[in-house]
């Protein structure tokens, strides 16, 4: 697979800097995006909410990987509701085929469309080019506190790689103790 990322220069996969822009420690900056039925969703309303927010990026509605990882979120949930956290999923698909995902998954947590690729760019985690597609969402876990301070950060440059799930549990957990 080759991946073409501005960081690297290359075409194979490589180490990204580009998400340093997300700085453990650090709040992170505000953004709108549409839910899968088009209403406008900001994050500081989510973090006004008093809970911490874990924000899941991932490249592709209904690619193998994608799908895998969405529903063990979604078989975790229960897991994750006793941490009290809001539990975010974010690519670049359309709304409306965000919308399909979520319902032949039964996906128990909003998606939200980054379509104009705005947040993805902004944050720093987005592919440049994989397999002739621009701009996709790097598979990444961020963990906010109820302040907006981003507390946990995973990211991939390897769209195959999926997140250690039980340490995202455990860094919820964490959070939500602290």
């Amino acid at each position: 697979m080759l991946i073409k990322d501005p960081t690297t220069r290359s075409k194979t996969l490589g180490v990204s800097t580009l998400s340093s822009k997300l700085v453990v420690g650090k709040k992170v900056e505000n953004f709108t995006l549409i839910d899968t039925n088009l209403n406008p969703i900001q994050l500081k309303d989510l973090l006004h909410q008093g809970k911490p927010v874990v924000l899941l990026f991932f490249p592709a509605a209904f690619s193998s990987i994608c799908t895998k990882e969405l529903c063990t979120f979604r078989d975790r949930m229960a897991q994750l509701d006793r941490t009290n956290a809001i539990v975010v999923a974010i690519s670049t698909d359309s709304p409306w085929c965000l919308r399909e995902f979520a319902e032949k998954n039964r996906l128990n947590f909003t998606l939200l469309s980054d379509y104009n690729r705005e947040v993805i760019t902004r944050y720093g985690i987005y592919h440049e080019e994989i397999a002739g597609l621009r701009l996709l969402a790097k598979r990444a876990v961020l963990i906010l506190d109820q302040n907006g301070v981003l507390r946990y950060k995973w990211v991939s440059d390897d769209p195959r790689i999926e997140p250690d799930y039980e340490k995202v549990l455990r860094e919820t957990e964490r959070i939500f103790k602290s």
